[in-house]
């Protein structure tokens, strides 16, 4: 359904990010990865990607702290492959700390991350869509953009600026043919918490599975992760025309927990 368009994602070398890029491949999407990682692991994605859906997939390493950079893959990936047609901006970091003890680093490299980066993706991105009366801008926030925790503040205020991001962009573009829209997981199975299960369980003297119901899940109605599959379906959705007239959503994909 989105054959021949061109998708960037951040942060897609792993984890949320690279199931996303999987599922837009696997709609037709030409696809540019980002981030960081292992070099034979990022190849071994890229290539198999490709061979897997047929499509063209590229990998920039672009530093997400850096304008310079993120206008550069942007401009690269227009240029290469024709079009930017969709962008995902999933780049994000964390860190828990007391804000009267928060590392002043911590709290800048979070924002910048988190928040700036897609910041310069959507404005890089937008002349050209708009030159293309086409686009979609999808923005994984999380459900600390809806609600809070202790001991987030950088995080949570980074997830709260994503999606007052979203709603100014979609009142924008309402009449160009470009959509923006944030989705807002709860917590998702990926190697990243499967490793912090463990460390739980060992850290609490209790089980792996009490830590997956009591702890992670403890907020979440469902007690059901959200999957890296889910949100890669819900990116092509709403990448697709179908969606096309739904913008400037904040999108719970939280088993419930901002139903409280």
């Amino acid at each position: 359904m989105l054959k021949g368009k061109t998708a960037i994602i951040t942060g897609s070398t792993s984890g949320i990010g690279a199931g996303i890029a999987k599922s837009l491949a696997e709609a037709g999407c030409h696809v540019v990865l980002n981030g960081f990682g292992n070099t034979e692991e990022i190849q071994a994605l890229r290539s198999s990607l490709e061979k897997e859906f047929g499509v063209t997939v590229l990998y920039n390493g672009a530093d997400m702290t850096k304008p310079d950079e993120i206008e550069a893959m942007l401009l690269d990936a227009e240029k290469t492959l024709g079009s930017i047609d969709i962008i995902v901006n999933n780049a994000g970091i964390q860190f828990v700390a007391p804000v009267d003890n928060f590392p002043v680093e911590k709290w800048d490299a979070i924002l910048s991350i988190n928040l700036t980066s897609a910041f310069h993706m959507i404005r890089v991105a937008t002349p050209v869509m708009k030159r293309q009366k086409w686009g979609r801008i999808i923005n994984i926030a999380s459900a600390h953009a809806l609600v809070a925790s202790p001991f987030k503040s950088a995080y949570v205020a980074a997830k709260h600026g994503v999606a007052g991001l979203t709603k100014t962009v979609a009142l924008e573009l309402a009449e160009q043919g470009i959509t923006c829209n944030a989705v807002c997981p709860g917590y998702v199975k990926t190697p990243l918490v499967e490793g912090q299960i463990a460390s739980q369980a060992k850290e609490r003297g209790i089980t792996m599975e009490e830590v997956v119901r009591d702890v992670l899940l403890g907020a979440q109605p469902t007690k059901k992760f959200t999957t890296v599959e889910d949100l890669g379906a819900l990116v092509a959705f709403l990448s697709s025309d179908a969606a096309q007239n739904i913008t400037g959503a904040i999108i719970p994909a939280d088993g419930g927990w901002t139903a409280h």
